[in-house]
């Protein structure tokens, strides 16, 4: 695979139904990125104080041992089968993708503010969007399918709405 050519999508679609079957019927459970995430940021909060995170009602009933849990492997395997990838692929370049008007702190800000929003968000759902159309939609249930209209419509919005930074 050289470095322009991508993984076909349909065949990339079948893998990660592969993976969500295995996860189903090796955990019992399925896929999703922000319990991971959180339990880095339990683990990370006991590093810097351990007493504290014990007694949060949030990350106490996750202790002491916060990085034990299945969707942090995932989250890794995923943080390192990309970065594996982008570099037998050659793909791997330090950049920041922005428009012609937008300068790169503004992006870096717009991207941080927008990764913090998201992660909130996902915490007090109980859930990621990627947990929710993946588990969720393979298991049919009516709110993700729900979920996932909605979610396609109001980024095809967004879109439109924020298209006119890019001017390229």
């Amino acid at each position: 695979m050289n470095s322009n050519n991508y993984m076909n999508p349909y065949l990339a679609g079948i893998f990660l139904g592969l993976v969500l079957l295995a996860s189903f019927l090796i955990l019992g459970a399925g896929l999703g990125a922000s319990g991971g995430l959180a339990r880095l940021g339990a683990a990370l909060e006991a590093a810097l104080a351990p007493q504290h995170t014990q007694a949060s009602a949030y990350f106490g009933p996750w202790g002491p041992n916060y990085l034990s849990y299945y969707l942090v492997f995932m989250l890794l395997g995923a943080f390192l089968g990309g970065l594996v990838s982008a570099v037998i692929s050659k793909r791997l370049h330090l950049t920041v993708e922005r428009g012609q008007t937008c300068s790169v702190k503004q992006r870096v800000i717009y991207a941080l503010t927008g990764g913090i929003l998201v992660g909130f968000a996902s915490r007090l759902a109980q859930g990621c969007t990627s947990g929710q159309a993946l588990t969720g939609g393979a298991m049919l249930l009516s709110g993700s399918l729900a979920f996932m209209v909605c979610l396609f419509a109001s980024g095809y919005a967004a879109a439109k709405f924020f298209r006119g930074q890019w001017h390229d």
